[in-house]
């Protein structure tokens, strides 16, 4: 059972006491406002890019994230799985983002920090690049107004668009055998090219990884406590409209979010799901505005003993099916006879399985974007490599005495 504020974003900033938006420091100094920029695609988000702007976010006071067109992702990367309007929905449901611009430029010039008065823009220690080659931050590194944050381990895009094409019931536990290794060679870590920011590594969940995302929020006095289950897998904007439906039955709603256990979501779902364990799963449903508490691992059918120690009020469900439980049973029985379960239309049909079914169509168009995308970061590296052997040479030759030079 995870605890997460549903209006998290004033508390996170205070994560880094010590840094620009900290309280650390004169009273002027807390005075001020630090604005920080962020931008991206936020294409698939998952946990890796809400850990991305949860760092950022402790970094100041106001997170203003630029979200990027289809239309220049496509340019510089390859064809984005959502929609610029499904991304831009999905960047807001973060709860440490405050505010976003839509179409934000693929470059990040000094010229944009300054039209939305941000003192710095916060990346990853990846290296994000244009169609030719160049790094997108250059400007803005140069001027010394970059900060960098931590990339999350164990999670890319490339990594889940491999798993949604590897039909196993196990992928999780299978990163280091043949058949998982074949396909991130399709989409990163290739046999020619070994790049440390596209490639595949494994998730490893923390004490501490959960604590960063939750905010540990009880429910007060008047607030309506809604309980709503489910694998929560791949979290798109299909689950965002639902959970924002949902949050908006009450005045002053608590919602808890029940996750089922890998095994429990292949009984019911079957196939390779869920594509995502219940660990990541955790962090993705965290990192959302309209989600109170998370219950790891919550039993599937829901139960008196479950609605009794939550003290639930409502439980709500999609228009989705509802699977039976293992005896055949409704799982829902128990609120249904209580009154107090809710079918919730969110007015978006969109399933996980429809998020699969777009990888698997654009699937050659992804592993090329892919290749093509390591191929531009391989060459960086190779660049970078170059002129540090170049600078060690040069340091090396000032230190030799004068007759060896001249030698």
């Amino acid at each position: 059972m995870i605890k997460n504020g549903h209006h998290a974003t004033k508390e996170s900033g205070n994560e880094v006491g010590a840094g620009p938006g900290g309280t650390a420091g004169s009273p002027e100094k807390r005075k001020r406002v630090v604005r920080v920029w962020c931008d991206g695609c936020y294409d698939m988000v998952h946990y890796g890019h809400s850990n991305q702007l949860r760092q950022a976010r402790a970094m100041g006071d106001h997170l203003i994230v630029g979200v990027h067109t289809d239309e220049e992702i496509a340019k510089h990367k390859g064809p984005p799985v959502f929609t610029q309007a499904e991304r831009y929905k999905m960047v807001r449901a973060i709860k440490w983002v405050d505010e976003i611009v839509e179409g934000a430029p693929y470059v990040t010039t000094l010229e944009t920090l300054d039209k939305y008065n941000c003192d710095f823009c916060v990346h990853g220690d990846d290296i994000t690049l244009t169609v030719d080659g160049r790094d997108t931050y250059a400007e803005v590194k140069t001027s010394g107004r970059y900060r960098e944050c931590k990339r999350t381990q164990g999670v890319s895009t490339t990594d889940l668009v491999g798993r949604m094409l590897l039909m196993t019931k196990a992928h999780h536990s299978n990163i280091d055998k043949s058949d998982y290794q074949q396909h991130t060679d399709n989409f990163g870590k290739g046999p020619t090219s070994r790049s440390p920011w596209t490639g595949v590594s494994q998730f490893l969940q923390t004490s501490q990884k959960i604590i960063q995302f939750a905010s540990g929020k009880e429910p007060e006095p008047g607030d309506t406590i809604i309980y709503v289950a489910g694998a929560f897998d791949l979290f798109h904007i299909g689950h965002v409209d639902f959970l924002e439906s949902v949050y908006k039955q009450s005045d002053k709603p608590y919602v808890i979010v029940g996750l089922h256990f890998d095994q429990e979501v292949n009984r019911y779902k079957g196939k390779n799901y869920p594509i995502m364990n219940v660990h990541e799963r955790t962090l993705s449903v965290l990192a959302c505005r309209y989600v109170s508490e998370v219950v790891i691992g919550a039993p599937y059918a829901v139960t008196a003993d479950l609605l009794d120690h939550f003290k639930i009020d409502l439980v709500c469900h999609g228009k989705t099916e509802v699977f039976p439980d293992k005896d055949g049973s409704d799982p829902y029985a128990e609120p249904k006879k209580r009154g107090i379960f809710h079918t919730v239309d969110s007015g978006n049909d969109l399933t996980t399985d429809d998020i699969v079914q777009r990888i698997i169509k654009n699937r050659l168009q992804f592993e090329a974007r892919n290749q093509k995308k390591e191929a531009k970061e391989m060459a960086v590296i190779q660049a970078m490599k170059k002129r540090e052997e170049e600078k060690t040479k040069q340091e090396q030759d000032q230190t030799l005495p004068q007759d060896e030079q001249e030698n």
